[in-house]
């Protein structure tokens, strides 16, 4: 699925395409919608930064046994090795 946001509500809200991104993944990350692998691939960057962005906001890192198992699946449907 594609989802087009137009130019003129990404230069009303004063926001660019990456930091939308980053916002969407840390919103559905902290409703648990996704795992911390999922966002922080959604927000284009690695774990370790993701983390410390939710780390200066204050978000918690909530991750499990779940979690570690469906990262584990996306890393291995992307051939990651």
């Amino acid at each position: 699925m594609s989802l087009v946001i137009p130019d003129e509500f990404l230069q009303t809200a004063d926001i660019s395409e990456a930091e939308l991104q980053l916002e969407i993944a840390i919103l559905l990350f902290q409703q648990e919608k996704i795992t911390l692998g999922t966002a922080s691939q959604f927000a284009g960057m690695n774990q370790l930064d993701f983390q410390r962005i939710l780390g200066s906001r204050k978000i918690p890192i909530h991750y499990g046994v779940d979690e570690f198992k469906q990262d584990l699946k996306t890393l291995e449907a992307n051939n990651w090795r």
